[in-house]
């Protein structure tokens, strides 16, 4: 990106694109999650929202909210700056916390939450959070002492 090859507008925001899905996030600085405006967006967000752990695909949740696996990947980039499986993560992140925060245990949690399995979840929320999730928990009962 920084060289003096030429692109076009479309392959530079190409390039962008992946390079910031390569960079990952600083941890700690990932919670945003931004809701779209976007109505067949709205629509998957809302499905997921009700529910964190579906594990459908975008294609899947793109037939019900009406709109190819495409569309919504380039609506997602465009408007919510984020590929469909960082805002999924963030979302799924999202909801752990307030189950940690219940008391929920980690594996439930992750289970709850979409994972496969709870080491997936640790990975996932330690690189958004900054620290695992029991870590987390550790730090809410030590406050609430």
């Amino acid at each position: 990106m920084t060289g003096d090859e030429v692109r076009s507008a479309d392959a530079e925001r190409r390039v962008r694109a992946v390079v910031l899905d390569e960079l990952g996030v600083v941890p700690g600085e990932g919670l945003h999650l931004p809701e779209p405006r976007d109505d067949w967006l709205r629509v998957v967000a809302e499905l997921l929202h009700a529910e964190p752990g579906r594990g459908e695909t975008l294609a899947g949740l793109g037939r019900l909210a009406g709109a190819s696996e495409r569309t919504l990947s380039r609506l997602f980039q465009s408007d919510l700056g984020m590929s469909f499986h960082r805002w999924r993560t963030v979302l799924r992140v999202h909801h752990a916390l307030f189950r940690l925060t219940e008391g929920a245990s980690v594996t439930d949690t992750a289970i709850a939450c979409g994972w496969a399995n709870p080491s997936a979840f640790i990975g996932a929320f330690t690189a958004l959070v900054g620290q695992t999730p029991g870590r987390y928990q550790a730090e809410l009962r030590e406050r609430a002492e």
